[in-house]
Formats: structure tokens, C-alpha cells, sequence
């Protein structure tokens, strides 16, 4: 008699689900079926073409110090020929990569001529007092003149005292800051955005966020880093010995990170998956100990459908997760669940003609950036993306310059709920109060709302290790990616997270804490 062939659940068609599907096919014979609620795949790593200009949702660099990472990707989408001059890639050549040997669809089927990475330069700015700044923030000449003589003398001291006298331990995200940049640089170029971000005082965020976020990045470490870039050598995409704020070159997919995710979504329909989009989960059932089955609703018809489970790998909210397993979830678990907090996202693409600040003896009519931290604390806008930068190919006409203005709100918020063109008329008027446009050279914008786009790091943050214990006991149940894990995870890491879980799942292991510890330490990417 044949045995049936098991199935895995996987809920949600971003980064990690779609990892976590394409490895079970690679490496098992486990059925893949994913449910994704949206219309898009990607997750936040999606790309939304609007009249053939792209947006790239909160902007996402493909770089990772993990040579599994990197070679999954460049299986998926080589580089363009034109890259492969630029940099001295080791492993360009290797043959026993993700799903065998390595090739380039662009030279064998004309129809994928568009599926390649582009090696693409890193460049992104601090907007205070109306002024561009180095970032990551460090006191060279030319910020100390831009600051002056006497905030600089200041920021000096402070920076000195934050070094002899530091802040232990460190509870808040405002002492983590003050520890490695001093109380006057972090009220200066870090509190505004941040606050922007999260909707509270930095007082009111662990420490935690700043550790996994910026590891080891400090004025030293920037100044540093700046002298060694002058300096004549080749360069190696990898970049495995630089911090990763201070990263030079990534790899960018042509149309934006959404055609990566679309490409492997393709991949695992082509090799036996399933992928539905628009049904959301809204139910896990359980027997014995496991995830028995989960009940999905089709948005489009209402239509309920109930499907065994032999694996879950989860990357929906954590919170969502848990009401959907009601009510075998005791009341302590649920309430640390209701009681975890996310902030929500608003991007407006606004199409422009041209924009005011220029690159120093820069003629083009943008700046050279990828994106710009806003820390003007009279406007709301938080963070600006010029996609034109990020590929070439995300915008219709090249004379045109595409932007993306983001602002950080709580769904149904005042900002949330506005109409899309009362957000569209005034993101463009923030951008000209701020002198980076002229209202006058707006053509054209649009609107794009992602919900749940930062798990946050106060709430009941602080207790989550209580929804982990249960969730840990359940042996068929893997969280995965950044909302599943409700960890500010980058894409890489997500993936990571996935690959792990996959293995553990394969090879019977019970305990899940390698897959926690994915981005915990400061060299979570050199594999062993």
C-alpha cells in the first residue's frame, strides 16, 4: 500500500513561506499548500506596479552575509552579464548550488530576459534642518561644518562622556543610543525618525530592537569604515567583514524585490506545490498535542474549506496565529498575544519632475540616494525612497523622478484613514514644506496601506516568551519570517529562518531553538 504523501500548511506567500515551500520540495517530498490573504506575493517584500512604475514597499536591499542566502538568490535570479565585471565573486561558478547547477535563464529563454539581479550602490542620507548628513552619522569635517562650531563641540563631549560613563545596563532604545552615538547625536539625527516609527518615546522601547537592528555599529566604527572605502581594491559583494548599515553594493532584482518572490512562487506551482492567494487562515484545529487541520476563507466568495495539516509553518501575526487556535490557548497565552503591538505603514508613490536638493556639483535633477531619513520633526513623513536609484527599470520615464514617501501610523488612525487623495495632497505639500520638491512639478500619486508591517518591541513585548513556550510544545508548528516570529527580522533572515524549520521539520527535530537564535548574535551568518 502507498503511503500518503504528507502535507505542510504554509500560511502566508512572503519571504520565509515561500522559502519554506521551495526547500520542502528540494529536499522532501512533502506537498507545499500556501495560503497567502492578499492579492500579492512577497509580503512587505512585494512590488506593486502602478502604470509601470514600481514600488518597492519600505525598500529592500538583497544582501546577506550568509553565502546560503546569497547563492539561493543568485540561483533563482543570476546576475546581469554587465555585473559580473564589477565585483570578484568567488562563487560565481559553483555548480552544487540550490537545486543543482547554476545558469542564466536570460541566455536560454528569451522570455526570462528580466528574471536578473543588478549589482546596485547603497547610498542613503540623514534630511535635518533642511541639510543632508551622512548616515550612518559620523563626525567627519563635512558634518561638523554643516552642524557648526558650537553644536559640534557639544556633540563631541557628549559623545566622549557616553564612552567614559556609560549607561549599564541597558534597559530603553534611547540608552542604547546614547551608549554608542551620546545624548546630543541621538536628539539630533536618531530620536525624531524613530519616534516617527514606532508612535512612542524611545524610553518606552527595549533595548532589544537597537541590538538586533544595529548591532555593532558606532562612530568609530563609521569613521572607520569611510577611510577604508577610499582606499584603492576590489570589492566583494559578500562584504562579510562590514557592518550592515555601512553595506556599499547589493543586489537588487530589476522590477523590484516582489519579482524574486514571484519567480520562486512560480518555481514551486512548476514543481508540485499549491498556492492560494486571497484565503486567509482563520482556524487551527487541534488533536493530540499537534495541528490536526486548518480552516481557510476565500475573500473573493466567502467560501470555507478546511485541510489536513501534517506541518504548519506559520509567518502570519503572532496575535492573529493565536485567536485563530482558539480556544484550545489558555487565557495567560491569549492575553500576551492581544497585548502585542504593531505599527502599521502608509507609502505614497508621487511621481515628480524633478526634485529640489541636488548631490553636491550635481546636476541630475535627483539625488544620488536610495532612500533619505527625514528627521524634521514639523512634517510627518518619515522616510523617502527615490526608486529611480534602486533600479531604472522601476520607473516609466527615466525624465521623470519617482518617489516614495513613507509615514508610519496605526491602522484607522487620522493618517490611515484618510482619503487617497487628500494623502496624496498632503504628502506631496510635507515635501515641499521641507524643500525637497515644488508643488508645482507633481504629475502624478498614489496610495499603498500595509498593515502589520512592524511587530513592535513594547506592548507585551516583554512577556512573549509565555507564547513561545506554547507555541514551542506544539511539534508540528514552526514560526517563521518576522511577523511569525514577531522579530524585526530582515528578508535573509526570514529565509534563514525558514531553511531551519524545513530541516528541523525533515529530520524529526523537536526543539525549535536554532530557529530562535537565527539573528541573535552578531555573526549569525558564518555557518559553521
Amino acid at each position: 500500500m502507498t503511503e500518503k504523501q504528507k502535507t505542510a500548511i504554509i500560511i502566508g506567500a512572503g519571504p520565509a513561506g515561500l522559502t519554506a515551500a521551495y526547500e520542502l520540495l528540494r529536499q522532501s517530498d512533502i506537498k507545499p499548500v500556501i495560503f497567502e490573504a492578499s492579492d500579492y506575493i512577497g509580503g512587505i517584500s512585494k512590488t506593486v506596479n502602478y502604470k509601470d512604475n514600481y514600488i518597492d514597499i519600505g525598500g529592500h536591499r538583497f544582501f546577506s552575509k550568509s553565502d546560503r542566502v546569497m547563492d539561493w538568490w543568485l540561483n533563482i535570479m543570476p546576475l546581469e552579464d554587465s555585473g559580473l565585471d564589477e565585483f570578484e565573486i568567488t562563487y560565481q561558478n559553483k555548480k552544487t548550488v540550490v537545486g543543482g547547477e547554476r545558469s542564466n535563464p536570460a541566455k536560454t529563454d528569451p522570455e526570462k530576459t528580466d528574471q536578473v539581479m543588478l549589482v546596485r550602490s547603497r547610498k542613503s542620507r540623514i534630511y535635518f534642518n533642511r541639510t543632508l548628513f551622512d548616515y550612518p552619522i559620523s563626525l567627519t569635517a563635512d558634518t561638523l561644518v554643516k552642524l557648526g562650531i558650537f553644536k559640534s563641540i557639544r556633540m563631541g563631549f557628549s559623545y566622549l562622556r557616553s564612552v567614559a560613563l556609560p549607561i549599564k545596563p541597558e534597559r530603553t532604545l534611547e540608552e542604547f543610543f546614547i551608549n554608542r552615538f551620546g545624548r546630543e547625536l541621538y536628539s539630533t539625527f536618531f530620536q525624531s525618525y524613530t519616534e516617527k516609527v514606532w508612535g512612542v518615546g524611545c524610553r518606552e522601547i527595549s533595548a532589544e530592537w537597537g541590538a538586533q537592528r544595529v548591532k555593532g555599529l558606532s562612530i568609530s566604527k563609521a569613521v572607520l569604515h569611510k577611510i577604508k572605502s577610499a582606499l584603492p581594491g576590489k570589492s566583494d559583494i559578500r562584504q562579510k567583514k562590514t557592518e550592515t548599515s555601512l553595506i556599499e553594493r547589493f543586489l537588487y532584482p530589476k522590477y523590484g524585490p516582489g519579482q524574486m518572490w514571484e519567480v520562486v512562487a512560480d518555481r514551486v506551482v512548476e514543481k508540485g506545490g499549491v498556492l492560494h492567494k486571497r484565503t486567509k487562515v482563520e482556524g487551527l484545529t487541534m488533536s493530540n498535542g499537534e495541528i490536526e487541520s486548518v480552516t481557510v476563507v476565500n475573500s473573493s466568495n466567502g467560501e470555507r474549506s478546511k485541510y489536513d495539516a501534517d506541518y504548519v509553518f506559520s509567518s502570519m501575526p503572532v496575535r492573529d496565529l493565536v485567536n485563530a487556535m482558539s480556544p484550545t490557548v489558555d487565557d495567560h497565552v491569549k492575553a500576551v498575544a492581544d497585548g502585542l503591538v504593531y505599527r502599521d505603514f502608509v507609502t505614497v508613490g508621487l511621481l515628480v519632475k524633478r526634485m529640489k536638493i541636488k548631490d553636491a556639483g550635481g546636476m541630475a535633477e535627483m539625488v544620488s540616494d536610495n532612500w533619505i531619513y527625514i528627521q524634521e520633526p514639523d512634517v510627518k513623513l518619515g522616510r523617502l525612497q527615490i526608486f529611480n536609484n534602486w533600479s531604472p527599470y522601476m520607473v516609466a520615464d527615466p525624465g521623470n523622478v519617482w518617489l516614495g514617501l513613507e509615514y508610519f501610523c496605526n491602522e484607522g488612525d487620522e493618517l490611515w484613514a484618510r482619503t487617497d487623495q487628500a494623502m496624496i495632497e498632503f504628502a506631496a505639500a510635507e515635501l515641499a514644506k521641507i524643500e525637497i520638491i515644488e508643488l508645482d512639478d507633481v504629475i502624478d500619486g498614489v496610495v499603498l496601506r500595509e498593515p502589520k508591517t512592524y511587530p513592535a518591541y513594547f506592548g507585551t513585548y516583554d512577556s512573549f516568551d509565555v507564547i513561545r513556550q506554547f507555541i514551542d510544545k506544539i511539534p508540528n508548528l514552526y514560526l517563521v519570517g518576522r511577523n511569525g516570529m514577531h522579530r524585526y527580522n530582515n528578508q535573509d533572515h526570514s529565509m534563514l529562518t525558514a531553511m531551519t524549520a524545513v530541516e528541523n521539520a525533515i529530520s524529526g527535530v523537536v526543539d525549535k531553538e536554532n530557529i530562535w537564535t537565527v539573528n541573535t548574535e552578531a555573526e549569525y551568518h558564518e555557518e559553521k
